[in-house]
Formats: structure tokens, C-alpha cells, sequence
């Protein structure tokens, strides 16, 4: 369809000039036949832009070839693994509160009512996870919670703390990750770091607490920052035009990472959204221009 668009342009030039050639004198003749091949050039080059503008589309939509891309196979529930500088909220829970007390340590906090009357209130100590992985938990000591998912960390505070309550209390360990946040950068609406509170997010969600992309953003070379437990950094290239990206372990995003969408160099003239309908128009107004400038010699 493209190729006959382009190859009926000189078609067209030569019907317009040569339906009025008699007309026109024959000293004019030489212009006239120059014009004609800027004219043919241009609409030659305006072809080849607007097909530009239509492949360029398809790095537009996400997941582009999801039709072909089978992920049957690749479900599993994401769950957090404690890195190093999480902070960590422990509550312990007994029969007997009075049992579960020593291990639920309170850290007074002051805060002013709309009045700016200033007031005291208790809340429940936090935890800083040190570079080595490990908490100090009251009565207990130290504990290595590094690399541990929440369940697994309740799991092991509860076997730490059963020699200091009587088994009828039943303790149940409750672990929250305080912080989670991650960071969207570059070409999106609203750039920002951004709590997490279910302490899970994938790259999608991410970008819609920014306000998604902008058009100028490359979709297929998003950049995402990461730091492991060891404070190792790298930089993944994430293609999320592919629907593949849903079985990447890059899918779901970990506490700090950070995301950048890098801006297309091109802007909004290698894309077909915003722009085409200026396109068209400036072409038809070019073609008025043209059509006049015909007439006037005509006459």
C-alpha cells in the first residue's frame, strides 16, 4: 500500500502541470519543469515520513506481541527479601499481652493537633537491618534476617523468642517492611519516589504512580537500577514493547530500585501520536500553495 502511495506521486504532478501546460508560455517552460521535480521530491519525502511515523507506532504499545508469548508456565506469587538498610516493624502477639511486652519495644513520638497543642504518642520501635544483615532484637540479641522473605524472618524470630515465653502463650511474629519505595525517573508525567505499602510492585504499577510514560519516552530501553545485598549495582535494559518482560525477573520490582526512562532523541517526530494530523495538514496546506502558485502563472 506504501509503494503504491509513493509511485502514483509523479502520476499526479504530471496530470497537474500538463493539463494547464498549454496555457502556459513557453519561456516559463524551463521553471515550470524545475518546480515540477522539487514538488515530486517533497511528496516523495512526505511519503517516507509518514511511513516512518507508522512503523514507529508500534514502539508505542506495551506488550506489543503478547498474542505470541506463552507465560502458562510462569506463575508465581513475588514476595520481598529483606535487603540491608530496610527497616523493619516486629510486633509480637501473645494470649497474654503482659508475655509479648519485652518484645514490643515503644519509641515516644511527638505530634501537634490543629490547635498546635503538642502531644505525646507511643509507637512501636523500628528495626535498621545493618550492612551485615542483622537486627538487635530485645531479649534475644542479634538476628540475621538478610536475604529472608517476611514469613520466613516471622518464622525464625518466633523459634528466637520461645525460650523466654511459655508455649501455651502461642506467639505469632508479625514483619513489615517500613520503607519500601522505589524511584521512576526521566519521560514520565510525575516523576518521584513512591511508597509501597503491600511491599509489592511491578514495573507497570510503578510507571502508573508516575502517570506513565510521555510519548518521547523509549519504551523498548527502559533502564533499571539495581543494588543486591552485597551493594553491587547494574544496569538492566528492559524492552516492555515484549511481552516477555512479564516472565523477567526484572518484572517485579525490589526496595530502592530505580527507573529510567530514557527521552527519544527523535521527540514527537519519529512518533505517530500528536503529530500526524499537523503532518496532514501542513501537507495540504503546501498543496493549496502549490495549486496557487500554478494558477497565478496560468494566468
Amino acid at each position: 500500500m506504501h509503494y503504491g502511495a509513493k509511485t502514483c506521486l509523479p502520476v499526479v504532478v504530471n496530470t497537474l502541470f500538463f493539463r494547464v501546460s498549454p496555457f502556459i508560455c513557453l519561456k516559463n517552460v524551463a521553471l515550470i519543469v524545475n518546480m515540477k521535480k522539487i514538488i515530486t521530491r517533497f511528496l516523495n519525502f512526505l511519503v517516507i515520513v509518514l511511513m516512518m511515523s507508522c512503523g514507529s507506532s508500534r514502539k508505542i504499545a506495551y506488550l506489543g506481541n503478547s498474542s505470541s508469548v506463552k507465560l502458562a508456565e510462569s506463575g508465581y506469587l513475588y514476595d520481598a527479601r529483606i535487603m540491608p538498610k530496610d527497616v523493619l516493624t516486629i510486633t509480637v502477639n501473645t494470649i497474654t499481652p503482659t508475655a509479648a511486652a519485652p518484645f514490643n519495644l515503644t519509641v515516644p513520638t511527638t505530634v501537634s493537633d490543629q490547635g498546635g497543642r503538642l502531644s505525646s504518642q507511643q509507637n512501636l520501635q523500628t528495626y535498621l537491618v545493618d550492612n551485615d544483615g542483622n537486627i538487635n532484637f530485645p531479649i534475644v540479641g542479634t538476628i540475621k534476617v538478610l536475604g529472608l522473605t517476611k514469613s520466613e524472618a516471622e518464622q525464625l524470630i518466633v523459634e528466637k523468642i520461645r525460650p523466654y515465653i511459655l508455649e501455651a502463650e502461642k506467639p505469632i511474629v508479625t514483619v513489615r517492611l517500613s520503607g519500601f519505595s522505589v524511584s521512576v525517573l526521566g519521560e514520565v508525567v510525575a516523576p518521584g519516589k513512591f511508597y509501597v505499602s503491600n511491599e509489592k510492585i511491578n514495573i507497570f504499577e510503578a510507571l502508573a504512580k508516575a502517570g506513565d510514560m510521555t510519548i518521547y519516552g523509549i519504551r523498548d530501553q527502559v533502564k533499571l537500577i539495581r543494588e543486591d545485598s552485597q551493594g553491587n549495582k547494574a544496569i538492566h535494559i528492559l524492552n516492555l514493547c515484549d511481552a516477555s518482560i512479564v516472565d523477567s525477573p526484572f518484572y517485579y520490582l525490589q526496595q530502592n530500585d530505580i527507573v529510567y526512562v530514557e527521552p527519544n532523541k527523535a521527540k514527537a517526530q519519529n512518533s505517530s501520536i500528536g503529530n500526524m494530523t499537523t503532518l496532514w495538514f501542513s501537507a495540504t496546506s503546501i498543496l493549496v500553495s502549490i495549486a496557487t502558485l500554478i494558477a497565478s502563472l496560468v494566468k
